[in-house]
């Protein structure tokens, strides 16, 4: 079980609520996270809701409804936020009545990348694993919070001391939607050691 109560604001939202259970923000228009990389703006304004560890080997899991996302950008997920220029998040992002984008962001010196893969329009909520082992990061997702499947691997260049991890939505565009994020836990790392090819 986490301690909801020990998670720390980076923008507070004006809309919100946290029991030891559940959490639900409301995003606020044009609030967003992204730096230069195709597009060439630079935003930072969403809100975040995180944990600090210098824990080295952990995952974290979080279920996520967004059902009330409606407007071409919408998105909740898990975040790990340790400044402007160095994060990564996991989230669906809603398109369209027809499909979404289920993916991922890794920020490596204030530097973004997109990998996503599309998946229909009533999918309403989705759990997330993220572990860390050192400055290595794997990020998972799940429909049912039982069978995980890898979404990426990633390093973090300012990702191997103390780190802050947790949860973030938002709203790109002119919209506003209520998520809710729920059955959080933090265990040891179930991304295991490498058992194949041995290091040159």
């Amino acid at each position: 079980m986490m301690d909801t109560a020990q998670m720390k604001w980076i923008r507070e939202p004006e809309d919100y609520e946290i029991s030891p259970d559940r959490i639900a923000i409301t995003t606020a228009p044009h609030t967003d996270l992204w730096q230069r990389t195709y597009y060439h703006f630079r935003n930072d304004n969403a809100p975040v809701l995180q944990l600090e560890t210098e824990e080295r080997y952990f995952s974290f899991l979080v279920k996520t409804d967004f059902t009330q996302s409606h407007h071409r950008f919408d998105q909740c997920g898990i975040v790990m936020y340790l400044d402007a220029g160095n994060w990564l998040k996991a989230s669906v992002e809603y398109e369209n009545d027809v499909f979404q984008h289920l993916g991922s962001v890794v920020t490596n010196h204030g530097y973004s990348d997109w990998a996503t893969t599309a998946i229909p329009a009533d999918v309403k909520t989705m759990w997330y694993r993220l572990s860390r082992r050192e400055d290595d990061y794997r990020i998972e997702c799940s429909p049912d919070g039982k069978v995980f499947t890898q979404m990426r691997i990633c390093h973090m260049w300012e990702g191997a001391g103390a780190i802050r991890f947790g949860i973030y939505a938002c709203s790109p565009e002119n919209s506003s939607f209520r998520a809710v994020f729920t059955d959080f836990a933090i265990t040891p790392c179930a991304w295991k050691a490498h058992d194949g090819q041995q290091p040159d």
